[in-house]
């Protein structure tokens, strides 16, 4: 068994007896189809002979029994092994979306492979139970019992079907999977290429026609999706010749079953029925064959999805009771690669005000997500991480649900109430456009909001983040999309609005005269620190960028000295 196996394993032991239950109901499903056959083809042999009809009432009865017990328990088979399975790819699916969100962003996720592994490779885990566990262990355990059935009516019977049985259970299933073993590897990976393919097709369809790389993207699918089709063709091919061993070898057993019977004296009703209940036998072993096949093709998806069950512990992050803050903290996102962060410290006590700007890939979201707990430091300690009502707020690029206004808001504090998104709304400018609105509240907004203009979406964002209202409100950007004026009313509304400590990134200067402190990054490291009245009487970043901004705004060159 591989590590990937043992790890989903894990995770279905708490239903590991409703498992084990549909495993026997498995075996009874196919004991019940070994004896019909057996049973059918004594009374067919006796009932040719016009015994009386009392001889055959038994058999006649046992048949009937046989055949409405084999399709009560593959039911009751199929609803005890679904059932468990269900539940199993339900906890599953949550852990890897649990995963999924608590790790730290990687520079080679991709959206289009993190749904392929929430969906079809979590489908590996349902296949592994129900089409490679459950199989195969009622195979093997109605391969046992025939052959115990077979010795107590002729011994020596019982050697051939023994054999071929083995051949069945164990040399196929390893030819099966020795032969697809190569190709079945390729297939998940691919899988998950092919929807990063059709991800960036339908969401970035505009920009492809617009730089004309929509015939080379097309392509290069295309070609994945052939190569695709090649390996499911060429495992198709390999299952169809092991399907057709595993005939050949049913026919080749049975044979042997009924010369050794024949030569071990066994009566002529009985070797009719050894025959017929040999080559149900070794059906039924080759639902082992299958398993394995099965089980070669679901090893990539599996090994994909036990690495999202199992993550690498990250580091030590200290969540504390104290002062939300961060404390000689560094990030860095790839190995070798410059710092995202170096030695940064900030406190947030209540009422404090925090700016943080800096060129752009400076390190300033970075700083946030570290606040929030949404990424882990290599180095230092984090107060008030992952607890969204400790930090919180509005983060860049915030997702706009397909869904009423009010869904969105109050996916903030759900018990809201009408006046608590008021008050909420009424800072961030939203308010008026809610009221004016035929539908208020209740207005749909469309995929991602695009029934809103860049504006009101991010008022809706802010609203939704001062709904929230938690110790230490972030602020990433909040006035984007909007005109200058607009911003400087909404940032002084929603910095007066918030409860607690305000921590905001912007690259716009103005409006920041009465924070308590700003921070200036550049390459990760806080390169000036101060109020705006001492920044700007320095020489540094923030007041040539200070100067240049407002030459800007009032229409007249500036000269950094």
């Amino acid at each position: 068994m591989t590590a990937a196996e043992r790890t989903v394993l894990r995770v279905a032991r708490p239903w590991l007896g409703r498992l084990i239950g549909g495993g026997l109901l498995a075996a009874g499903t196919e004991l019940a189809g070994l004896a019909l056959m057996a049973t059918a083809t004594w009374l067919l042999i006796t009932a040719a002979g016009q015994p009386p009809v009392a001889a055959l009432t038994v058999a006649i009865v046992a048949v009937r029994t046989l055949a409405i017990a084999r399709g009560v328990l593959r039911y009751t088979e199929r609803l005890a092994g679904h059932d468990a399975v269900l539940r199993i790819i339900a906890e599953v699916r949550a852990r890897i979306f649990a995963t999924l969100a608590s790790r730290p962003t990687r520079a080679t996720d991709r959206s289009g492979d993190a749904l392929s592994r929430l969906v079809s490779d979590v489908d590996a885990v349902q296949d592994l139970l129900l089409r490679v566990l459950v199989p195969a262990a009622a195979a093997g355990l109605v391969a046992v019992l025939a052959v115990i059935g077979a010795a107590a009516i002729s011994p020596l019977a019982a050697l051939p079907l023994a054999a071929g049985l083995l051949l069945a259970s164990v040399a196929l299933p390893w030819a099966a999977s020795a032969l697809s073993r190569r190709t079945a590897a390729e297939v998940a990976p691919l899988r998950g290429a092919l929807a990063v393919d059709a991800i960036d097709l339908t969401a970035g369809a505009a920009d492809l026609a617009a730089f004309g790389a929509t015939g080379p993207a097309l392509a290069r699918a295309a070609g994945r999706a052939a190569t695709l089709a090649r390996l499911e063709r060429r495992l198709a091919l390999i299952g169809w010749a092991v399907d057709g061993a595993g005939v050949l070898l049913a026919g080749a057993t049975a044979a042997g079953v009924v010369l050794a019977a024949l030569h071990a004296g066994t009566s002529g009703t009985l070797v009719g029925v050894l025959a017929v209940g040999t080559i149900a036998a070794v059906e039924s072993a080759l639902a082992l064959v299958g398993a394995a096949r099965q089980r070669t093709q679901l090893g990539g998806a599996l090994a994909r999805v036990a690495a999202l069950l199992s993550p690498t512990p990250g580091p030590v992050v200290s969540t504390a009771d104290g002062v939300p803050g961060v404390d000689h903290v560094s990030v860095t996102y790839r190995a070798g690669a410059a710092p995202a962060l170096a030695d940064v410290s900030l406190s947030l006590p209540p009422g404090r005000r925090v700016a943080v700007v800096g060129p752009s890939g400076a390190g300033k979201s970075t700083l946030l997500a570290v606040l929030a707990g949404t990424v882990r430091p290599d180095a230092g300690q984090v107060v008030g991480a992952g607890d969204p009502h400790r930090v919180g707020g509005l983060f860049a690029d915030a997702h706009v649900f397909h869904a009423p206004v009010r869904d969105n808001v109050l996916l903030a504090r759900p018990d809201a109430t009408d006046d608590d998104l008021a008050a909420a709304a009424a800072p961030a400018g939203f308010l008026d456009w809610v009221h004016e609105q035929p539908a208020g509240w209740d207005t749909e907004v469309g995929e991602d909001g695009g029934q809103l203009s860049g504006g009101q979406r991010q008022r809706l964002a802010l609203t939704r983040a001062l709904l929230l209202a938690p110790e230490v409100l972030v602020l990433d950007e909040p006035t984007e999309g909007l005109d200058p004026a607009a911003a400087d009313a909404v940032l002084a509304a929603v910095v007066a609005a918030a409860p607690g400590a305000v921590v905001l990134v912007t690259h716009r200067l103005s409006g920041l005269d009465d924070f308590d402190e700003i921070l200036v990054l550049d390459s990760g490291r806080i390169i000036q620190r101060g109020r705006h009245a001492s920044l700007i009487a320095e020489p540094g970043w923030y007041r040539d960028q200070w100067r240049i901004q407002q030459a800007d705004e009032r229409g007249y060159l500036a000269f950094a000295p």
